[in-house]
């Protein structure tokens, strides 16, 4: 059976490096934050091409402190998406502001622009975009409408690592960025992981303070914190892999456009090909046969996965939003009928036709309802 995602290819390829590294970590005695997250810090920055990273526990983290940072509170709201995983609404709800949500677009599955300006109110503190299965946002319209009306503009880039366009990468286009390094994740620690990008000194340095219980120096604490601290070993492994993430990107960017050439026409996804915008975090089909057809390809060999089949505003724990069935038509046909097939650098050539031609076989004699 092919694997969905083969995080033990990935670590055979790279296990001195980052057996080394890791040593180097616990030799030294320095396990939270430290010389190897200080490294990985300043890389990740350079990669991204902003001044400031700024190394956390979890992706989660980043987004809640980029919105503390940035001054979202009670009674604000941040406009986002409910297609998308249900951390990005929490970290709102943690503030004590409001996800307001907005709809994504039907060919990039991203925030829809033309959706945003009506959803604006006088508490309106932030937009808050996906950019979903590692495809950028239309980051130049939301600039503009954020601009505009003097909104904070904060990135979910936890899929998108890498992802470019004009020359800015993901993280360096919004007022803030937020990484996910969850393992599966195309950059993935060895555990949990996250950072914050931002060009803004000052942005910076309360994040770094409140990612430390709230320090400005030790036991100074100036203002309530959180412990949301990267541990050295993460940092280490993020280090190395951090390297080698350009040439997985266009692995799996490979296997994304041969998926978009052979599966079936018929079949709807995303628009593609793809190219320097999109890093192929996951790559997902619809249809309305989904649970037939991922019985089938489970027969065949092929797992799959559901990437989100349930959007943030039916569950149940948003139900006090008030939102309904019928209220985010895009999402959720996305939610109801998406499919996610397997996609990782080191899927061969073999491998990728094994699960087109599965795909293509299994979905043959069934009618499916186009994009």
């Amino acid at each position: 059976m092919i694997p969905f995602l083969d995080l033990q290819a990935q670590y055979r390829s790279l296990q001195p490096e980052i057996e080394e590294a890791v040593l180097q970590v616990l030799r030294s005695g320095s396990y939270v934050l430290g010389p190897a997250v200080d490294r990985f810090e300043e890389a990740f920055a350079a990669y991204c091409g902003t001044r400031h990273a700024v190394a956390l526990n979890t992706g989660t983290s980043a987004l809640h402190l980029a919105l503390l940072a940035g001054g979202v509170g009670p009674g604000d709201e941040v406009i986002t998406v409910p297609m998308t995983f249900v951390a990005t609404s929490a970290a709102v709800v943690y503030t004590g502001a409001t996800p307001i949500f907005v709809d994504v677009d039907p060919v990039t599955w991203c925030m829809d622009p033309t959706k945003v300006e009506a959803a604006i109110t006088p508490r309106t503190k932030a937009i808050l975009p996906v950019h979903l299965h590692g495809r950028l946002a239309d980051m130049e319209a939301l600039s503009a409408i954020a601009e505009r009306h003097g909104l904070l503009l904060i990135e979910d880039a936890a899929q998108a690592h890498g992802a470019t366009r004009g020359g800015r990468r993901a993280g360096a286009i919004g007022r803030m960025g937020c990484f996910s390094f969850y393992p599966g994740k195309n950059l993935g620690a060895c555990g949990e992981g996250g950072a914050l990008t931002t060009d803004d000194d000052d942005l910076a340095a309360m994040v770094r303070s409140l990612r430390d219980w709230g320090q400005a120096g030790r036991y100074n604490h100036v203002r309530h914190g959180f412990n949301y601290r990267m541990d050295g070993v993460q940092g280490a492994v993020l280090d190395v892999k951090l390297r080698h993430l350009d040439a997985w990107t266009e692995g799996r960017r490979r296997v994304a456009n041969a998926y978009h050439a052979g599966l079936s026409p018929d079949l709807p996804r995303a628009a593609g090909p793809f190219g320097e915008d999109h890093v192929g975090h996951v790559y997902a089909v619809l249809t309305p046969d989904r649970d037939a057809l991922r019985a089938r390809l489970t027969q065949a060999g092929v797992p799959t996965n559901l990437h989100y089949p349930v959007p943030v505003h039916l569950q149940p724990a948003y139900a006090g939003l008030g939102y309904g069935p019928g209220d985010f038509p895009v999402s959720e046909r996305i939610a109801r009928e998406t499919l996610s097939l397997p996609i990782y650098s080191e899927m061969t050539d073999a491998d990728v036709r094994t699960v087109i031609e599965a795909v293509n076989h299994a979905t043959a004699d069934r009618a499916v309802v186009a994009a």
